[in-house]
């Protein structure tokens, strides 16, 4: 089962291409490359067997495929009397292949015939197309896409038979159960699907990135005491975008348990997963697991409980370059897919380009833990010079030809008198004086022309940025991210920059805090938005603790002499208040008070006044001898 959907440019989307082993004893391996173009191979000699250009392979490229069930194809065979061109190998081909695609149309395509056999359009999807899986036994056929739904299809009628709400947000993966009977949906949770009544049967929690794979290991219960429903008591498994970790759960009668029983864990993101499905207790499970980083990892291991640590591979498998050379080292080469033979003790694997994909048998080996293939692909990688050369036509000018540009008679456009010479424009046309500016042309068409201003980016591409300046370490690119101080501008940012980013961004971080202290005002702003944001994606990495280690020393040595600091800023406080206070207290002067009412006494001094009068009347009348 592939866990690509290539070709979307979404953070969240899965990596790798849409590709997958045919069910007949593998031998045909169908891939959708990033063009839209379908491609089968023969996986016995490596050879082209079939392309399939769709109509709308730009608009509507392909985002998953699956392969109809050999049993399916079987029962649906038809009977009649086949031709002679027919009648030859056509029992042991496979017949359809089911196309999703980006637009939320799905197309069923005959391999058999080499043609487009029907299309599945009307009433289906609104968005694109994540996930299809074929009904073992009915042939119907279930898809899920961004726009919340999952829809069953009736191939025979090209119709939809029932479409329900799946989640709240993009349902990205199905998986139908062994008896046909339940279907897995997952977009960050996991449900479980009673099919016959569309009612959900148990809950999952599920990943904290939308999950891409999912896979029932078990046909059969590890216990045989009890009744078997169909479902009860197996276990499936679970992968997710950006996720190192592959979960196993297990469904059990009671609805408490939600969590996951054991995981495995790979060194970076799954691109393709193949298991062979144990059929008893004593069985073990064969897990391998195409990772993004070129490996392969093989697992081997009895499903019975919970297992509380993660558990590893048991062989890794990384096929390289040789050498070119006594100091040239070894390239790893991409690794597409991967899947177990009908023996279960060898491997197919699919490598290199997926244009011209190389197929390779390589035998299992329980003894090695670490296989390393030495292939030589650099034939198959290159196109030859001389095809690439003669596909090229310079068109030969005579010199004595006239080339009509807009502006002259003859044209449609409205004729514009040509702008004032310039000292600069004078200077260019001396250069070359049949040329006529590309300004001027668009000035004879009567187009405004926008001059590029050289300012701050959009908002909108700062995601882009950021995540371009990380990969490339261009520090001029990202300052001019980094040191904006909008903290809206700084979160938007954060939420919707890819995942594969975030680790980069806080080394970047880590390195900007140990700088200047105005530059560390800044990243702390940009800091605290990264880890609670992606808090949860942080959580899941396995290696968590190395990669931030330096920047958890450094917080650490911050926050240790906080406690003190802060003392020291009380008791600053405290004396510059006193001090102050001491100051205003002697400096102090009184100021001159007045008096707001003033009283005076008129009639004492009228009085004074009229006795001295008096006395002097009396004296005159009474003169003293």
């Amino acid at each position: 089962m592939a866990a690509g959907g290539g070709g979307v440019a979404d953070p969240l989307s899965p990596a790798g291409v849409p590709c997958a082993f045919s069910p007949l004893n593998q031998a045909y391996f169908a891939l959708a490359s990033a063009d839209g173009q379908l491609r089968v191979w023969e996986t016995a000699n490596n050879r082209l067997h079939q392309e399939y250009v769709p109509s709308a392979h730009l608009s509507g490229t392909c985002t998953c495929l699956a392969w109809a069930p050999a049993r399916l194809q079987a029962k649906e065979s038809p009977q009649r009397k086949k031709r002679k061109s027919e009648a030859i190998g056509t029992s042991n081909q496979i017949d359809l292949l089911a196309l999703g695609t980006a637009v939320g149309s799905i197309l069923l395509y005959s391999t058999v015939k080499g043609e487009l056999h029907s299309k599945l359009i009307s009433g289906g999807h609104e968005n694109k197309v994540n996930c299809i899986q074929w009904h073992q036994d009915n042939g119907c056929l279930y898809s899920c896409s961004d726009d919340k739904h999952i829809v069953e299809w009736n191939t025979q009628t090209c119709k939809v038979k029932c479409k329900w709400k799946g989640d709240n947000s993009s349902v990205s993966s199905l998986c139908i159960s062994p008896d046909g009977k339940m279907l897995l949906s997952a977009g960050r949770t996991i449900k479980l699907w009673v099919l016959e009544t569309k009612e959900i049967y148990r809950h999952f929690t599920g990943h904290a990135t939308p999950v891409s794979s999912l896979l029932f290991t078990t046909v059969r219960p590890p216990s045989e005491s009890q009744p078997f429903d169909g479902v009860t008591g197996l276990y499936f498994l679970s992968g997710a975008v950006h996720d190192r970790l592959l979960n196993v759960w297990q469904v059990r009668s009671e609805n408490k348990e939600k969590n996951a029983v054991m995981s495995f864990t790979v060194t970076d993101e799954p691109v393709y997963i193949d298991l062979t499905l144990s059929e008893n207790k004593e069985e073990p499970v064969k897990l391998a697991v195409v990772c993004k980083d070129a490996q392969v990892h093989l697992f081997e291991h009895i499903l019975n409980g919970y297992c509380k640590k993660p558990l590893t591979s048991n062989c890794t498998i990384q096929i390289v370059t040789p050498g070119k050379g006594k100091k040239s080292t070894p390239k790893p080469i991409p690794i597409l897919a991967a899947g177990f033979c009908s023996d279960k003790m060898s491997l197919l694997l699919v490598y290199g380009s997926w244009f011209q994909p190389t197929i390779e048998r390589v035998a299992l080996s329980s003894k090695e833990p670490h296989m390393c293939l030495v292939r030589d692909i650099s034939n198959c990688w290159a196109p030859k010079v001389e095809t690439a050369i003669t596909k090229v036509r310079t068109p030969v000018m005579n010199c004595e030809a006239k080339v009509l540009v807009p502006g002259v008679p003859g044209h449609h456009a409205a004729i514009k008198p040509a702008p004032p010479q310039t000292e600069e424009g004078e200077s260019k046309r001396k250069l070359g004086e049949n040329e006529i500016s590309i300004e001027e042309r668009l000035g004879a068409l009567d187009i405004d022309t926008k001059k590029e201003k050289d300012d701050l980016p959009q908002t909108n591409s700062f995601p882009v940025l950021l995540t371009q300046g990380l990969e490339s370490n261009d520090f001029e690119m990202l300052n001019k991210v980094l040191q904006t101080r909008n903290l809206n501008l700084i979160k938007r940012t954060v939420l919707r920059m890819p995942l594969h980013a975030v680790i980069p961004l806080l080394q970047e971080l880590t390195k900007r805090l140990q700088g200047h202290p105005n530059s560390a005002l800044l990243m702390v702003q940009w800091l605290k938005c990264v880890l609670t944001v992606h808090a949860s994606y942080l959580s899941t990495l396995p290696d968590l603790v190395p990669q931030l280690g330096t920047l958890y020393q450094l917080m650490e040595s911050r926050v240790k002499t906080f406690q003190k600091l802060s003392h020291l800023h009380g008791k600053l406080i405290l004396l510059i208040t006193q001090v102050t206070a001491s100051e205003k207290s002697k400096g102090m002067t009184c100021p001159e008070q007045k008096a707001k009412l003033v009283y005076e006494e008129e009639s004492s001094e009228e009085e004074s006044d009229d006795e001295i009068e008096k006395d002097s009347d009396v004296s005159d009348l009474f003169p003293v001898t």
